[in-house]
């Protein structure tokens, strides 16, 4: 991709999940990092997408259990919708107080969109982001939703618990991004649960298989559909934190690639 001024930059995708947006401090310590990283790597474009704030989608569903015991699924997707929204929101403007060039999309300018309405929908819904292939032009920062697509009649579901690790993992897949960062609590990947067993090793690489095995296995910390999109084309993930002088685990074809 070629910005305004003609340069080539890459795209990387990065996802902040819910665990790293705890509060206000949260959204302008990203901000600020997000700031200092295009200050190190002024060949990257970043889209970044976004999950509700912690605690955030529980709080909501509650709110809808009170409301009706079953509540419809349209109308609970909806509602859970407004959490990544306002995530989606308030980073824009705290970008925005950094000085970085930036825009946020909603839900149907993002462009995952499953392509038909029925039991038989696919797995997955497809990226047609035309709207966020335009803005990524033009502004050096895009924020987007995780967690949400839509419907071909407009509507928008949800991809499950821990779909915005797919909602990442497919935007960087349409976008032919070099990679996609998924920022955790967790620095990557350990042999055994670190909130557990405080000594537990810390595995820098793993290759799409044995991130798949360790998922099958029980491990939650990328969801299982996500490692499944990235591997069938082989995209690099990169599980971190915040602390960009922490460790990282990478998962690839090879276990090996390069990560600034």
């Amino acid at each position: 991709m070629f910005d305004s001024s003609g340069s080539e930059k890459q795209i990387v995708v990065l996802k902040i999940g819910g665990s790293v947006l705890t509060g206000t401090k949260a959204f302008r310590r990203v901000s600020l990092y997000l700031k200092h990283r295009l200050e190190d790597a002024p060949n990257e474009k970043l889209v970044i997408v976004v999950s509700a704030q912690k605690l955030a989608t529980d709080t909501l569903e509650r709110r809808a259990r009170r409301i009706v015991h079953s509540p419809a699924g349209r109308a609970l997707d909806l509602l859970w919708s407004t959490g990544e929204l306002r995530s989606v929101a308030l980073m824009a403007l705290y970008l925005q107080e950094a000085g970085i060039s930036s825009a946020g999309l909603n839900v149907h300018e993002t462009g995952l969109q499953y392509s038909i309405e029925s039991q038989s929908r696919p797995a997955r819904p497809v990226f047609t982001g035309a709207r966020l292939q335009a803005l990524l032009a033009d502004h050096l920062v895009v924020v987007v939703p995780g967690f949400l697509a839509t419907c071909s009649d407009g509507a928008i579901v949800s991809l499950g618990r821990g779909g915005s690790d797919l909602s990442a993992v497919l935007v960087a897949i349409g976008l032919k991004a070099i990679r996609c960062e998924l920022m955790k609590d967790v620095p990557g990947y350990f042999e055994e649960d670190p909130n557990k067993i405080a000594c537990a090793r810390h595995l820098p690489s793993l290759s799409f298989s044995q991130a798949l095995e360790m998922a099958e296995r029980g491990c939650q910390l990328v969801q299982l559909r996500a490692l499944v999109a990235a591997a069938e084309v082989g995209l690099p993930l990169v599980i971190r934190g915040m602390d960009d002088r922490g460790p990282f685990t990478v998962i690839s074809e090879r276990s090996k690639v390069v990560c600034d």
